[in-house]
């Protein structure tokens, strides 16, 4: 098996779950997303284009995780965890660089930390799922 896994990865049990809330904050980050880079985007450039990164990282995840693409979706959760602590980080320490929050300043916390947790998890998931079809 290359970079897929077998079909009742995301079938069944944590891996719909997981495919679920990717989905959601998909769509969550695309719409907020959307609305700023429409309607505000020149207020705050920088964390703006931050959270189209998101959506697009997201919307990237799901589709790896859905379609068991393991590779693509490690890439993808590891980038969105780099994402989530650079910027958590980054907007704590240079706030003038955010006078808006984007979907991964604080940590994820206007999305009650789910940005923090979910990368964390998706790892986990994928990463535990290898060494149990290596033996490792």
């Amino acid at each position: 098996m290359s970079d897929q896994v077998s079909s009742r990865a995301t079938g069944r049990g944590f891996g719909r779950v997981l495919v679920f809330v990717y989905g959601i904050l998909a769509f969550a980050a695309s719409g907020r997303a959307t609305f700023e880079l429409t309607t505000k985007f020149t207020d705050a450039p920088f964390p703006y284009s931050l959270s189209i990164l998101a959506a697009v990282i997201y919307v990237v995840a799901t589709w790896a995780i859905a379609t068991s693409r393991r590779t693509i979706a490690v890439a993808a959760v590891g980038f969105e965890l780099t994402g989530v602590l650079a910027v958590g980080l980054s907007s704590l320490v240079w706030t003038s660089k955010f006078p808006q929050a984007s979907v991964w300043s604080d940590f994820g916390s206007g999305y009650g930390w789910v940005p923090l947790v979910l990368p964390v998890v998706g790892l986990w998931w994928l990463l535990r799922g290898s060494e149990a079809r290596t033996g490792g």
